[in-house]
């Protein structure tokens, strides 16, 4: 009988049907659904605290910082709070509006959640480009609906054209796809004539990681429309808000949850995944295994012989971007911009699209990018919970960072460090926003590739745990074989997470979308 198991009525039970294996927010997702379908569901997570790069702490003394994604958007496109009921379990989500600012530090404008508001104030300050705006929101707007159709369910060989057909936009079939294999800078420049309109939506475009010249890269821009529907978010005390309102469902539907509990390795037996041994050597047995940890985690915990060479193939890349979180004494104050509104949205902060491929190029040489484009967040303009009733928390995430540098190290205080070089580089970007930030700093956070890795799992620090390039996306990632949640020639084992269907990103769709496998093959009568 293997360890863990009990005898019970003549027949040998396991501790848990569903055992999930990390506690980032698919993760929990996953196993909300599962114990709210009436599945015994243990949790077994690393860290001291469930969340992963969707959690938050108070790190300086009344200041909480998030230490992973922070602006909730693509989430608001699926069903996962509404059907968990996440407010009954004190998710509070507030409003972001304006949901972002964009400026080249001369010429700051706004992207409101009413599109028209954006369009009016577009043509007034650059005359023509909010008629750009609404033509480029009526062609693409069915395209977008469709692929966040898609993003809520098990990808197929046919992705790319189930998006075309469900998109009845204003355009022929042949001219959208023509656009959709292009690279994304090639895209906004049919649209945008202007640059200080055009380099903003092409930064955020680049937030998944491609640069504006990759073709078939054109989706990243092209799904902008979503935020108009779905709006951009915050919740109500940080980020792990979320993860929070998670973990309080799974336990509330029956669920375990146990931190301080890496797991070691994933158990084999007859064929199938029986359970986890975690590394203080205990061991649980379940029905199935669910990973929502990075793709070469979860192959490194099963014995080589499960491991396909598909798995070992995935392509992480060198790196991402890297983050620095601050504690301020003092509001930001944006020099050309109208407050509080700058400090609302997220900031789109880019000087110009030089700005952006110059970055990308000393990245591609192994180098820190010195003076990099940034998206700035300063939530505690929505959320006064976060810092102290004068002071502000200041997020400001850059790229692009090579986790693997042509010369020195991300790690130690000496003078082959890079990570203070980088950190000087970022505020300096930032002060050319907003003057004298680095006066008022209190505390802070710097999070490297490194950090990245060493603290959250992510695998050479890149947030999307893979790289989000066509050849890994939809039914491509992680891998083929493994694409619908499950993992290839070992019954019993799933997955979930970013590694996974869609991707990066605060969403919970491939959360969702391995609870509906993974409960109509333990329950063979799915879930509603």
């Amino acid at each position: 009988m293997p360890e863990g198991w009990t005898r019970g009525k003549g027949v040998f039970l396991p501790d848990f049907d569903v055992i999930v294996m990390g506690a980032g927010h698919n993760a929990l997702v996953t196993a909300a659904y599962a114990a709210r379908a009436g599945l015994k569901v243990g949790v077994f997570e690393q860290r001291h605290i469930v969340g992963g790069a969707v959690s938050t702490e108070e790190l300086v003394p009344g200041y909480k910082f998030d230490y992973g994604g922070s602006a909730h958007i693509l989430i608001r496109m699926t069903r996962v709070v509404q059907e968990l009921e996440l407010s009954r379990f004190g998710l509070h989500y507030l409003e972001v509006d304006p949901m972002f600012h964009a400026s080249n530090g001369d010429d700051p404008w706004f992207i409101w959640r009413d599109a028209e508001r954006t369009i009016e104030e577009l043509n007034e300050k650059f005359p023509g480009q909010g008629d750009s705006y609404r033509r480029f929101l009526n062609d693409w707007s069915p395209f977008a609906s469709a692929v966040a159709d898609l993003f809520n369910t098990a990808p197929g060989p046919l992705d790319m054209g189930k998006m075309i057909m469900r998109s009845k936009g204003t355009m022929s079939m042949q001219d959208q796809l023509s656009r959709i294999l292009r690279p994304y800078g090639d895209v906004a420049k049919e649209y945008f004539s202007d640059e200080r309109v055009r380099a903003p939506l092409t930064w955020m475009a680049a937030q998944s990681g491609p640069p504006p010249t990759d073709p078939l890269s054109a989706p990243f821009l092209l799904w902008h429309p979503l935020y108009h529907q779905g709006g951009v978010a915050r919740p109500k005390g940080g980020s792990g808000g979320l993860t929070r309102a998670l973990a309080r469902a799974v336990e509330a539907y029956g669920g375990q949850i146990f931190t301080n509990a890496g797991v070691k390795r994933i158990l084999v037996e007859n064929g199938r995944a029986a359970g986890i041994e975690l590394a203080s050597g205990e061991k649980y047995t379940a029905r199935a295994v669910v990973s929502g940890t990075h793709v070469l985690t979860t192959a490194a915990a099963l014995p080589p012989e499960r491991v396909p060479e598909a798995a070992k193939r995935v392509r992480v890349g060198n790196g991402f971007g890297m983050v620095l979180r601050l504690a301020l004494s003092g509001k930001v104050k944006y020099r050309n911009h109208t407050e509080p509104h700058s400090r609302v949205g997220l900031g789109l902060l880019i000087k110009n699209e030089q700005q952006l491929m110059k970055g990308y190029g000393e990245y591609l040489a192994g180098e820190p990018t010195k003076d990099p484009p940034i998206i700035a967040m300063s939530f505690s303009a929505v959320d006064d919970s976060l810092a102290p009733p004068n002071g502000e928390v200041l997020w400001l995430w850059a790229q692009y960072f090579p986790y693997e540098l042509s010369s020195g190290s991300w790690a130690g205080a000496d003078q082959h460090s890079r990570t203070a070089e980088a950190r000087e580089n970022i505020l300096t970007a930032f002060e050319h926003y907003a003057p004298g930030t680095r006066d008022m700093i209190v505390g802070e956070l710097v999070q490297t590739p490194l950090w990245l890795e060493q603290n959250l799992g992510l695998h050479r620090g890149n947030v999307m745990h893979l790289e989000m390039s066509f050849d890994q996306m939809f039914s491509f990632r992680p891998f083929m074989a493994a694409s619908q949640y499950k993992w290839p020639g070992l019954p019993g084992m799933y997955l979930t997470g970013a590694s996974t269907h869609p991707g990066g990103g605060i969403m919970g769709a491939s959360g969702r979308n391995a609870a509906t496998v993974l409960i109509r093959e333990l329950t063979r009568r799915g879930w509603k």
